[in-house]
């Protein structure tokens, strides 16, 4: 029955069907029955007509006492109803003899809407109901829902009392076929509103209480089955990948911590032992390792290879960008003993020295391979790759680091990334990796002052970039747009650039953009990193990654179009050296409140995860993320990643009880990628199954 096509539908027909079908997606009941309303209208509290007065917003409920057509010029239809206090008229512009066919004298109806005077109470346009329709009033004297809509299907006549019905009627023909995935004793113990119970209330609550109990239970179970999915598929690859690894030797990477200049941080002892324990167990690796910007993610790696190197087997390091492979590369050389071979493979890699790589990565005389998309190229072949290292990973595709895991046999994987994310966030996006987290910075950072300026103090702020510059520093300048745009009353990259090639004659200064071509951006950072250049004008291309140790200013002109998190990573390009550091805010003098408010919050903390977490509050999850990490994008129906903190964290416990439970995990894991079976991810829609498996 849920899997009925929505023609069948009273009210909808194929015409219309196909018409839901292509602007909302929505083909079958069970699609109709999860529309989820965009809020609701609090029409359940009916008034007299006597107490009712101009610009009031109310119900009220009378018996027709007339239908007439009224107007001169323009005519209309008023419909005059009376509750035993006084009398009010419904007038209707529109539809004069659909609404005269409509109304009869002696019905019972509820208007709802906003009052006006002329010669007598009115209400124009009211949303109306009858008392003893069938419907049983679903369009006022309760709570509303309003559902969205498209240009198209509005001019198709879809509002959202169209909705109400229809939904209405698909819930009258389903709702008995609506099955609970959950035992009984799971819904009363986690005190879960039954589902059918559950779907009824988010349409048709009595109370907005209802309501939010009903988005609780319908969000338990999105978070449930994908909690389920993740974790389901993190036993499947333990159990079909167990193999036994050659032993690590501890000397290798404990010696080579005895030698660093300085001292890991707790949390970076921490992360290392992690590691090196998923290193030693009997199946692959998938390790997230979370660091704030600066926290020291690049060591814990370089010691993770070591532990790989010392049991004979090889490292491959991809990032996304040349000029990123070629800082890490320089760190590695800078840090590790001469004993081991480090290579650096990129797109701009000379032919004579790739052959000779090449060479070194299929005999084995290469230790560690850094490089970017370049080392998953069909020719490059490992003797032994045993551990892969993958930088920034939300730069690239699933199909991407998977070429790059099947050039070795079952290797162990770590992704990095410096873009902290809520905790919230984390248990629902990456059930299926373990998690280590740096928040603790090195002692010898120094700490980046962040200071804000209205856009009238700019002559100021560059008075004072001429000075440092005078004393040798380099800066970056950021802005967010290339160049001027007529919609938008922005400076670009392009105008300040020029203009401040004008202000400061005797310095170098060189723009930075996504639209120059690879080998001129890699170019231009590499002459910003020797100090050819002493001001670099940029857009965000420069956001991840580049460590330029001498630059120890960034000033970021129309912060209020950069989101918390992207300001912050932008601040981690300086700070990076032995100089006093500056982050300089530029905002308009009219600024909104909400941008203030993120400027208060990048002035007043320099943590990363405490900044993530109000971007998260202040921009939502969907767009906090943009797309999901695992190759779909997150787009939540019922579920709050912002409030429902308490909520994911019993979803997430709840499915790996029962994933635990479970005897034989391949052959059902295997089963749900073969067959997309309901049986096993019953509680979520056909759609949400379809999209986690694809």
């Amino acid at each position: 029955m849920l899997d009925q096509s929505i023609q069948y539908i009273k009210g909808i027909g194929p015409k219309r069907a196909e018409l839901l079908k292509q602007e909302l997606g929505i083909e079958t009941v069970e699609d109709l029955l999860y529309f989820l309303p965009r809020k609701y209208i609090d029409r359940s509290n009916t008034k007299l007509i006597k107490d009712c007065f101009v610009n009031d917003i109310v119900t009220v409920t009378g018996i027709v006492k007339q239908v007439k057509i009224s107007g001169h010029r323009r005519k209309f239809l008023e419909v005059v109803i009376d509750d035993g206090s006084d009398t009010l008229s419904g007038v209707f512009f529109g539809g004069i003899q659909y609404f005269l066919k409509l109304f009869e004298v002696g019905d019972t109806v509820l208007f709802s809407g906003k009052v006006d005077y002329y010669t007598t109470k009115q209400i124009v346009h009211p949303e109306y109901d009858f008392i003893g329709d069938s419907s049983d009033a679903l369009h006022t004297g309760r709570i509303v829902p309003l559902y969205p809509s498209t240009e198209t299907l509005k001019s198709h006549g879809f509002n959202s009392r169209v909705f109400r019905k229809i939904i209405y009627n698909a819930l009258e023909l389903a709702k008995q076929h609506i099955q609970e995935p959950f035992d009984s004793e799971m819904v009363e113990r986690l005190k879960l509103m039954p589902l059918s119970q559950a779907i009824q209330h988010i349409h048709f609550p009595a109370t907005m209480d209802e309501a939010h109990h009903a988005r609780l239970r319908l969000a338990f179970n999105e978070l449930f089955f994908l909690q389920y999915y993740l974790h389901l598929s993190r036993h499947y690859i333990r159990e079909t990948h167990k193999h036994a690894k050659p032993p690590i030797n501890d000397s290798l990477y404990s010696d080579f911590i005895q030698t660093l200049p300085f001292k890991l941080t707790d949390d970076q002892i921490k992360a290392i032992q992690e590691i090196i324990n998923d290193l030693q167990a009997d199946f692959p690796m998938n390790r997230l390792l979370q660091g704030d910007v600066g926290s020291g993610k690049t060591i814990v790696s370089m010691i993770a290879s070591l532990a790989v190197i010392s049991r004979g087997q090889q490292v491959a390091f991809m990032a996304p960008t040349e000029i990123l492979a070629q800082q890490h590369y320089a760190t590695f050389k800078k840090f590790l003993p001469d004993s081991v071979t480090v290579q650096l493979l990129t797109g701009s890699t000379p032919a004579a020295v790739r052959k000779e790589i090449l060479a070194g990565l299929n005999n084995g005389s290469i230790n560690i391979i850094i490089g970017t998309h370049a080392l998953i190229q069909e020719h490059v072949q490992f003797a032994n790759l045993g551990f892969i290292i993958i930088d920034e990973q939300h730069r690239f595709g699933v199909n991407q680091r998977a070429s790059l895991r099947t050039k070795g046999y079952m290797p162990d994987l770590l992704v990095m990334t410096a873009t902290p994310i809520p905790r919230s966030l984390s248990l629902t996006l990456y059930g299926d990796l373990d998690i280590s987290i740096i928040k603790q910075k090195p002692a010898n950072r120094i700490p980046v002052t962040t200071l804000a300026f209205p856009s009238s103090k700019l002559e100021a702020v560059y008075r004072s970039l001429e000075k440092y510059m005078n004393e040798g520093r380099q800066i970056y300048y950021v802005l967010p747009l290339i160049e001027d745009s007529e919609k938008l009353d922005l400076k670009s990259a392009t105008a300040t650039y020029t203009q401040l090639v004008k202000r400061f004659p005797t310095k170098t200064i060189a723009l930075l953009h996504g639209k120059l071509p690879n080998e001129e951006k890699e170019k231009i950072m590499q002459q910003f990193n020797n100090h050819t250049i002493d001001l670099l004008v940029s857009t965000t291309v420069i956001e991840v990654g580049i460590d330029v140790a001498n630059a120890s200013i960034i000033v970021i002109e129309h912060v209020e179009r950069f989101g918390l998190s992207q300001l912050h990573q932008l601040r981690g390009r300086v700070g990076r050296g032995e100089y006093k550091s500056f982050c300089v805010l530029i905002y308009p003098d009219d600024i909104p409140q909400e941008s203030m408010q993120r400027i208060h919050i990048l002035t007043t903390t320099d943590d990363g995860f405490v900044i993530a977490e109000e971007d998260l509050k202040m921009r939502g999850a969907g767009e906090f993320i943009g797309t999901r990490q695992h190759g779909q994008g997150i787009a939540f129906e019922f579920a709050d990643p912002i409030n429902d903190f308490e909520l994911i964290s019993i979803a997430r416990e709840e499915a790996q009880k029962q994933v635990e439970r479970l005897k034989d995990i391949p052959a059902l894991f295997e089963n749900i990628k073969r067959t997309q079976a309901m049986n096993i991810l019953e509680g979520l829609r056909k759609k949400h199954i379809l999209a986690l498996l694809s």
